[in-house]
């Protein structure tokens, strides 16, 4: 399916050389990520912490291949994607990526089931709609796969995002504010089946986050600061969901 990549079987799920982005405005560069560097291993959870402004939601872009960077490499699955062209990075994000976004990024025009649907037709997968019926039923909205996202509640458009993103089995889910928009009583509900489902499918998660409580059910903590590594805490504890 991609010419002249190879593919190759490796416990690292992730790895990330070097990397810099830098944007220029005005004639000035502005330096967003400087010498960032850490691998993650199939299966783990991993939480990308710090202020606002540190690079975070711009580190996961360059991670999922949403974005190139200026210098330095990632590494996906153990494909390098650093001279993949838009079309090549676009199959590897089907093929192995899962997302889900703060602001839930279901297209409006399609019903929930749909919306869950979309990964899987564009894979040209069988059974389509019992699958995505199945997911739906997971995360709790079986009943409400004919509805359209304006006629969902917030938490209800996270959910079916949920579905969507563990539809084409993922190998890695990127996960950026998952509960940004959510009440906190609605958000740890969301919370909950995240980590439910992820550990159902074994997947690699990497949540992108401000939330120091979400980010300590992870296994492990990568803070950022002015776009470089604060601290990388590969041993930070575990509190369940």
């Amino acid at each position: 399916m991609f010419e002249n990549i190879k593919v190759i079987r490796v416990s690292e799920i992730l790895s990330v050389s070097s990397l810099n982005k830098s944007y220029t405005s005005a004639g000035t560069a502005l330096s967003v990520l400087q010498d960032v560097n850490f691998t993650i291993n199939q299966g783990s959870t991993v939480s990308i912490v710090g202020p606002s402004g540190s690079g975070k939601t711009t580190l996961l872009g360059l991670c999922a291949g949403l974005d190139r960077a200026t210098s330095g490499s990632v590494k996906l699955n153990g494909i390098t994607l650093d001279n993949l062209n838009e079309d090549e990075r676009a199959r590897i994000r089907n093929q192995y990526i899962g997302f889900i976004f703060q602001n839930f990024q279901l297209l409006p025009t399609l019903t929930a089931i749909e919306n869950v649907m979309v990964p899987l037709e564009l894979r040209g997968e069988r059974n389509v709609k019992s699958r995505a019926l199945a997911l739906l039923d997971k995360v709790g909205l079986a009943d409400r796969g004919h509805h359209y996202p304006t006629q969902l509640s917030g938490g209800e458009q996270q959910r079916v995002s949920l579905a969507r993103a563990f539809s084409n089995s993922p190998k890695i889910l990127f996960a950026d504010e998952p509960t940004g928009n959510l009440d906190t009583e609605t958000g740890h509900k969301v919370e909950k089946l995240l980590f439910d489902l992820n550990t159902d499918a074994g997947t690699t998660l990497i949540v992108v986050t401000h939330d120091l409580e979400l980010a300590g059910k992870t296994s492990r903590i990568i803070r950022l600061k002015a776009g470089a590594i604060l601290s990388d805490d590969l041993e930070s504890v575990h509190y369940g969901s």
